[in-house]
Formats: structure tokens, C-alpha cells, sequence
């Protein structure tokens, strides 16, 4: 009886083609005798539930952005959408490519799709939709779990899959090897709007990124690094903590010059930013048994740089540690609203926590 009804369906369906109705992707089927064999054929193995009959587009679900690669197949184009969870079926998705011709017809490029299309409304899009842009923007200060998570959101990448990327990403030579880092490319994924015309994927999304940070440390930046004996990796790990303590602009040269003056004396940093990467969720207030966490990257417990950067650093930072401040400060502490008061000595420090915090 069910067989039954898909056919008066389907016989409904043609005879609404042949009056000129239907959808674009209906209109270019030439059913035959031997093409509606087929058809009916095929029911038997592909069941289309009532509402792919109806159609309603995404299913009200977000949005995901779908490349298109050149070469692609349909079957490996209907396998990725499954993956994806914007079709039920790559097998239906690949017959109804397979019937209407349209195999070789999908258009390369990104497309925005939802999650819950049904076969034939993801494969009229490919075929007939337009190609998008795709714009996203990383703010100062993120690091890599964040940039992961952003892009997750907005439907561009698997974070999961960014992030196992982004342990082993060096990209250029400055990009040191150290022992402990947690992420290779942290620190060197530049903040910024980026715009993605064609195809895109993790390693592209990094690229970009690490592509506009060389660019960005223009010439004179690096010969300024030099005189400072900074290598670029230590620049980058540097500019990380600054821009993580500073709230405010006129702060990042000043806090720079504290922390550069600490290093040359071998004070540790204490840089409350170098321990809130290690938790899970960060905190507005370290607890003491949290200055004591064992990790390289604990600047509480070790002297010098950690073994990476904390976050991704924008030019201000970068710029303020290559011409920090000149002061004879050598402790700040940051009330409530992310104002910095400085110190000269341990004294003054103590009696600036009290105070403001």
C-alpha cells in the first residue's frame, strides 16, 4: 500500500512537470518510459519521507558553510554533507544527482546551507544557488581554543579538528619547536576580518592567518626585535602576556617595560594571564593553590618566558613591546574595571592590592 501511494506520488510529480510546474530541479528530469522504470525502481530502496516532500529549507536549524571542492563527486560530496548533518542520505543525494544528470553540474565554491535540508534542496543549491563569501573576525587576545570555538560557532570548521591542527602548525621557521607547547601556531594566528572567496578548510583558515602575521611584522619590526636580542618566537610569546594584562592602550608599553625589566633581572613575570591558560575555565580571581599549578607556563613557578605564547598578540602589543615605556616601574596590579596602578617597590605593590582590589 505504501508502494502504492509513492507511486500516485510520483505519477502526480510528472504530470506537474509536464504542465510546467515543479521545482528548477524537476523541470530538468526527461522522464521516459525506461527513466520512470528506473524511478520506480528505485523507490523500493530510497523511501521519501513527507517532510522532504515538503521541502522546508534548513529545518530552521544554523548555518553551515559548505566548500565544494574542483573534482569532487557526487558521492563524495553527498558523503561530506551527511558528515556534516545537513542531508539524512548520502545515498538518496547521490540518485538524485545520478538521475537528473547533474553529477558534473555542481558549481566549486562555498555555499551556505542548514543542517536538516532534505537531498533535493542541498542539490538545487549546488547546482543553481550562488557561491558565498564568508567573512569572520578574531579579536585581540584570542587564542587558539577561542579562534576553534568561533569558528565552530559560525559554522566554518570542526573546532576539535582546528585545534589537533593548530598543535603541529608551523608554518614559518620563526615558529620554534619548544618542548610543552601546547599549541604550535598560538601566538601566530593574526587578530583580525578576514574574507574567504572559494574554498576553504582548516589548514587554509590557518594559513590565512599565519600568512597576515608575517605580513604584519613588517621589516622595520624585525630589525627592531633584533636590537632588542628578541628572536620573533620570543617577540610573539612576549606581545601574548601584554595583551592579555593590558585593558587599556596606553597601558601595553608600560606593563611591556615591566615585564622586560623583570626577565633581565630574572624575576619570574607573575603574570596572572600565563596561569588562567592552563584552566579549563578561567577565573577573575587566581587562587593561591592556582600559582602553584606545575607547567612551564606557570610564571609564578618558573623565571623567564613560558615555552610559547598565551593568545595571539595584534600590533599594539607587539609595538609596545618593541618600544616599551620608559618607567622605573616594576609591579602593577588591575582593579575591577582593568585599570592599572604601578609600583616601584614591593611597599607601594602591597599597598596598591589592598587599596584597589
Amino acid at each position: 500500500m505504501r508502494e502504492l501511494l509513492r507511486m500516485h506520488e510520483l505519477r502526480e510529480t510528472l504530470r506537474a512537470v509536464y504542465r510546467g510546474k515543479g521545482t528548477p530541479l524537476q523541470k530538468k528530469i526527461v522522464f521516459g518510459v525506461a527513466g520512470l522504470s528506473i524511478v520506480l525502481l528505485l523507490l523500493a530502496f530510497v523511501s521519501i519521507s513527507p517532510s522532504e516532500k515538503t521541502s522546508v529549507r534548513g529545518g530552521g536549524e544554523a548555518q553551515i558553510y559548505f566548500t565544494v571542492r574542483p573534482g569532487m563527486t557526487a558521492s563524495e560530496i553527498g558523503k561530506e554533507l551527511h558528515a556534516q548533518g545537513v542531508i539524512d542520505s548520502e545515498l538518496k543525494f547521490w540518485w538524485m544527482a545520478k538521475l537528473n544528470g547533474f553529477e558534473n553540474k555542481v558549481k566549486s565554491g562555498t555555499f551556505a546551507l542548514s543542517k536538516g535540508m532534505t537531498p533535493r534542496d542541498a542539490l538545487e543549491t549546488l547546482v543553481y544557488g550562488n557561491t558565498v563569501v564568508v567573512r569572520f573576525t578574531i579579536p585581540e587576545g584570542f587564542g587558539v581554543r577561542d579562534i576553534a570555538r568561533r569558528l565552530d560557532d559560525e559554522g566554518l570548521v570542526n573546532a576539535d579538528e582546528f585545534i589537533e591542527r593548530a598543535k603541529y602548525y608551523r608554518p614559518y621557521d620563526y615558529v620554534e619547536d619548544h618542548e610543552g607547547v601546547r599549541y604550535a601556531a598560538e601566538g601566530f594566528l593574526f587578530p583580525d576580518t578576514y574574507e574567504i572567496n572559494g574554498s576553504f578548510d582548516v589548514n587554509r583558515i590557518l594559513e590565512m592567518m599565519a600568512e597576515n602575521f608575517d605580513r604584519r611584522l613588517t621589516p622595520e619590526m624585525r630589525e627592531r626585535a633584533k636590537e632588542m636580542n628578541l628572536s620573533i618566537y620570543e617577540l610573539a610569546t612576549l606581545a601574548s602576556i601584554v595583551e592579555k594584562e593590558a585593558y587599556h592602550e596606553e597601558d601595553r608599553p608600560i606593563i611591556a617595560q615591566i615585564f622586560l625589566k623583570r626577565l633581565k633581572l630574572g624575576m619570574p613575570l607573575q603574570a596572572d594571564p600565563t596561569v588562567q591558560y592552563l584552566l579549563d575555565t578561567p577565573k577573575e580571581d587566581l587562587l593561591l593553590r592556582d600559582t602553584k599549578i606545575a607547567s612551564p607556563y606557570n610564571t609564578y613557578q618558573n623565571t623567564g618566558l613560558p615555552p610559547g605564547p598565551i593568545a595571539n598578540p595584534g600590533t599594539a602589543s607587539l609595538t609596545a613591546v618593541l618600544h616599551p615605556a620608559d618607567t622605573d616601574y616594576l609591579y602593577f596590579v588591575a582593579d575591577r574595571n582593568g585599570n592599572n596602578y604601578y609600583a616601584t617597590t614591593y611597599e607601594e605593590h602591597l599597598a596598591l592590592v589592598d587599596r584597589v582590589r
